[in-house]
């Protein structure tokens, strides 16, 4: 039987998920190549371990701010597993202290400034800057959303998620066309998945008096959130294929499908749990698209 101790540690870094992140920075990094050339195995390396390191940080990071709140999570909360493997609020629940945690926080942080400061400039001074500010929009995020009349707490907050792909094609590419095709079909994404995590956390949130989308518009205004968002995705994520890189279509249209489904369920129910029927869909779809940029580009 695995230790308390350390299913809190897998928890904290939502060690189920690591696959993902890696893919989608080198989804970016992949583009990059495609656009620039110059494939190299070690820079891809390189890169996937900056995506590892620096988004479980992030993660840490979330749980570290929100370790006061956290202590008032509602039992038994479906979203908290399909989170977290085990199912724990590791820092709230004292399997981990707060001191702990924010000291994994520097490592993973620190591990991937080091590995960033060997690609070669300005590609390193463009990924550190997504880097400090994907951090920073992070704790704004966490505290912002506590008190506020209009979302902008995810508004502004979702950036970092959208920039992370980014700093994988940063790492090779410069601030061109895709950039900005990229932001555009990536941006909406992620503030749909993030209205798709706040109606199934709408309970809890109402319990720790968090101003998400859900508390803030209710769970039809959620769904719509949810839906325009998509759509806009859909629409932009289309343009971003056909301009930049059109071999990727087949896999971005099993993802719409996987979307396209997910909304199906959403407008179905409105409820907490059609969304956490939905989620695992926006997340397929997520990993599909990042893993069809890298397979388009070998292609």
């Amino acid at each position: 039987m695995v230790s308390p101790k350390i299913t809190a540690w897998l928890d904290l870094t939502r060690v189920h998920f690591a696959i993902v992140w890696p893919v989608l920075f080198c989804s970016g990094l992949a583009l990059a190549f495609y656009n620039y050339g110059g494939f190299s195995w070690s820079l891809t390396i390189t890169a996937a371990f900056i995506g590892l390191f620096g988004f479980i940080a992030g993660l840490v990071l979330n749980d570290y701010v929100d370790r006061h709140l956290d202590r008032t999570e509602t039992p038994d909360n479906p979203l908290t597993r399909y989170w977290r493997p085990f199912g724990t609020r590791p820092i709230p629940q004292d399997l981990i202290s707060s001191r702990q945690a924010f000291t994994l926080f520097l490592v993973l942080a620190s591990a991937a400034t080091v590995l960033i400061a060997t690609l070669p400039a300005p590609h390193s001074v463009y990924v550190f800057v997504i880097m400090l500010w994907s951090y920073g929009v992070e704790v704004f995020y966490q505290i912002k959303k506590r008190n506020q009349k209009f979302p902008v707490a995810q508004i502004v907050g979702r950036t970092d998620l959208t920039l992370f792909p980014i700093a994988g094609y940063l790492c090779v590419g410069q601030l061109d066309m895709t950039v900005v095709l990229f932001a555009f079909f990536f941006y909406p994404f992620a503030l749909a998945h993030l209205g798709v995590n706040d109606l199934a956390d709408m309970e809890s949130d109402r319990l720790r008096k968090m101003k998400t989308i859900g508390v803030l518009y209710g769970a039809a205004g959620c769904v719509w959130w949810v839906v325009f968002f998509t759509f806009l995705h859909l629409a932009a994520a289309s343009l971003f294929v056909y301009h930049v890189i059109l071999v990727a279509l087949p896999g971005f249209l099993l993802a719409f499908i996987l979307l396209c489904g997910a909304l199906y369920l959403l407008w179905r129910s409105k409820d907490a749990a059609s969304a956490m029927k939905a989620l695992p869909l926006f997340h397929a779809a997520l990993f599909i698209e990042a893993l069809s940029l890298i397979l388009a580009t070998v292609l």
